[in-house]
C-alpha cells in the first residue's frame, strides 16, 4: 500500500538560495545528507519551501483552529518538551487533562455529582476518539453475548454514509461491519427511522452526528434515542447510541442549550469532541467522555508502572506532547461559558453574512442549515455553463481554499462548496470572499460568453472555455473526490 509518493522527473535535490551564504552544495531531496549544514542554512532551505503552503487563515475547507491568543501560544511552547504519558514525572499535566474531561462531562451533562469523577480521556483527535469508544462498545456487546451463550460474530455499528472515515477505519481495522443509512437529495443526514429499521442483534452501537462534514447540519440525535428506545424494549437488545460531536460538540451547548443531543438521552453513552476545531485549539487535541463507569469496560484499560507509579492508561498511541492539553485548560478557564458564546454567536453571525451575501447573487443553492456547526454549504442552480470545482480553483488566485465536492451515496449528483466559518474569519474577509466569489462568477461566465461568440464567428461549435475547463475541473475533481463513499476524507478529524 502507497503510503507517500514521489515525483518521478522531479530533480532529486534541493537546491538552496540565500541559505547559500552559508553553504554552496545541493542536498538530497529524498535520502538523508552526508554531512551536516549550519542551522541557518536548514532553516532557511525549509522556511523557502513552507512559503508555497497555503494561508492557513484563508483555508476554508478545514475546522481546525488557526488562531490562539499570544499567551497561549507561549504556553504551548513551554511545554513541547512534556511527554503526556509521564504522569509521575508531569502530575500538574495530568491534574489539568482530569479537570478538562470533568469539565466535558459537566458541559455535556453527565449523571455525574460535582465531587465525582468523570469518566474520559485526552486523545490526539476525534478519530482516536471513535477508535476508542467503538472499541468500548464491541467489548460491552461481546461480554453480553457470552453470558447469553450466544455467537460474538458479525458486529455492527448502524451509521449515515456522511460519516467522516474514521468510522470506515474503526470498521476495517477493529472487524465490524458499518451498515450505511444512504442520504438523498435534500435530506443530507442520517434518517433516523431508517437507522433503527437497520439495527439487529448484532448491531454495537449507532453512531450519529452533531454537526456533519457534508454541511454542518445536526442529526436527530432525540429522535433517534426515541425510537431506539422502544425497539429495545420491543427486542430486549439495549442497543446504545454514540454522538460523534467531533464538530458541534463545544457549538450546541453554547447557542443551542436546550438541544437534546447528550447524556440528558439515556440510550447516549459516550461522545467524542474535537478540541482542536471549535474547542479553539491548534491541530492534535480530542476527547471522548463515556457515560458512567459502567460503559467503559475495565479490560481496555491498561496498568504500567514502568515510569514511576501505577498509571491507568487507555489510549492507541503512547507518547505524544502535553501542550495540546494545557492549551485546551488554558481556553477553558480564559474564556468560561461566556467567551465560548460569544465567539459561537460570532461565528454564527458571520456565517449568515456571507449567506445573505451568496443568496442576494441569485446563483446558488444553500443547503447548509441555519441551526447546525457555522459553516455554509452551497451548490449551483445552474452548472450547465460552469461547476463549483471551476469556481473552487478560480478562488484559489485570490488565496482562498474552499472545498468542492460531491455529497455521499445516494447524492452524489449534488456537488457542493463549503465554507467552515471558524473563529478567525471576521465579517470583513467575509465581505472580500462574497466579493471574490463575484468576480469568479462572472469571470466564469464572461469566458462562455466570449467563446460562444468566438466559436459563432468561426462557424465553429466548440466551446473554448469549456474544453480549457474540464482539464482543471477533473484535477480539482480528483482533489476532492476523498469525499466521495469509499474515498472520504482522511483529513484532521
Amino acid at each position: 500500500m502507497v503510503i507517500s509518493t514521489t515525483i518521478a522527473d522531479s530533480d532529486q535535490n534541493l537546491h538552496s538560495t540565500f541559505a547559500s551564504r552559508y553553504v554552496r552544495t545541493s542536498l538530497p531531496r529524498f535520502k538523508m545528507a552526508d554531512q551536516s549544514i549550519p542551522k541557518d542554512a536548514a532553516y532557511q532551505i525549509i522556511n523557502d519551501e513552507l512559503m508555497l503552503d497555503g494561508n492557513p487563515r484563508l483555508n476554508l475547507a478545514s475546522f481546525v483552529t488557526t488562531w490562539m491568543e499570544p499567551e497561549c501560544d507561549k504556553l504551548i511552547m513551554s511545554s513541547l518538551n512534556k511527554n503526556y504519558v509521564d504522569m509521575d514525572e508531569y502530575p500538574v499535566t495530568t491534574e489539568l487533562q482530569n479537570r478538562c474531561v470533568n469539565m466535558i462531562a459537566h458541559l455535556f451533562h453527565a449523571p455525574i455529582g460535582e465531587d465525582d469523577a468523570a469518566v474520559g480521556v485526552g486523545t490526539v483527535g476525534s478519530s482516536e476518539a471513535i477508535m476508542l469508544a467503538g472499541l468500548a462498545f464491541k467489548r460491552k456487546w461481546q461480554a453480553k453475548r457470552k453470558s447469553q451463550g450466544k455467537s460474538c460474530e458479525n458486529p455492527n455499528i448502524v451509521t449515515g454514509s456522511n460519516v467522516q472515515v474514521c468510522w470506515e477505519k474503526f470498521a476495517r481495522y477493529f472487524e465490524v461491519e458499518l451498515k450505511e443509512v444512504k442520504l438523498k437529495e435534500g435530506y443530507y443526514v442520517m434518517d433516523p427511522e431508517k437507522a433503527v429499521e437497520m439495527v439487529d442483534e448484532n448491531t454495537i452501537c449507532v453512531a450519529t452526528i452533531l454537526g456533519s462534514t457534508m454541511n454542518g447540519e445536526f442529526e436527530d440525535v432525540k429522535l433517534l434515542n426515541d425510537l431506539l428506545m422502544k425497539k429495545n424494549e420491543e427486542t430486549k437488545w439495549e442497543t446504545p447510541i454514540h454522538v460523534d460531536a467531533a464538530s458541534g460538540g463545544f457549538v450546541a451547548p453554547f447557542l443551542y442549550p436546550n438541544l437534546e443531543w447528550d447524556f440528558r438521552l439515556q440510550l447516549v453513552k459516550s461522545i467524542n469532541v474535537s478540541g482542536h476545531k471549535y474547542g479553539l485549539v491548534y491541530a492534535g487535541v480530542g476527547w471522548v467522555v463515556w457515560r458512567t463507569k459502567d460503559d467503559l469496560p475495565d479490560e481496555l484499560v491498561f496498568h504500567i508502572n514502568y515510569l514511576g507509579s501505577d498509571q491507568p492508561t487507555f489510549t492507541l498511541n503512547f507518547s505524544k506532547g502535553s501542550s495540546q492539553i494545557i492549551a485546551q485548560y488554558y481556553q477553558f478557564i480564559r474564556l468560561g461559558f461566556e467567551g465560548y458564546k460569544d465567539i459561537m454567536a460570532n461565528c454564527h453571525e458571520n456565517t449568515m453574512v456571507l449567506k445573505e451575501g451568496l443568496e442576494k447573487m441569485g446563483r446558488f443553492n444553500i443547503i447548509s442549515k441555519d441551526i447546525g456547526v457555522p459553516l455554509l454549504a452551497f451548490s449551483l442552480k445552474d452548472s450547465s455553463k460552469y461547476t463549483v470545482f471551476n469556481i473552487s480553483e478560480s478562488l484559489r488566485r485570490f488565496g482562498w481554499i474552499v472545498p468542492a465536492y460531491t455529497m455521499p451515496p445516494d447524492a452524489q449528483h449534488i456537488s457542493v462548496l463549503r465554507v467552515v466559518i471558524r473563529e478567525d474569519f471576521s465579517h470583513s474577509l467575509a465581505d472580500r470572499l462574497i466579493a471574490d466569489i463575484v468576480k469568479v462568477v462572472h469571470e466564469l461566465e464572461g469566458a462562455r460568453f466570449t467563446a460562444n461568440t468566438s466559436g459563432a464567428r468561426d462557424g465553429g461549435t466548440v466551446d473554448r472555455a469549456e474544453h480549457g475547463l474540464r482539464p482543471m475541473e477533473r484535477g480539482i475533481a480528483k482533489y476532492w473526490r476523498r469525499f466521495v463513499h469509499g474515498k472520504k476524507t482522511s483529513s484532521v478529524c
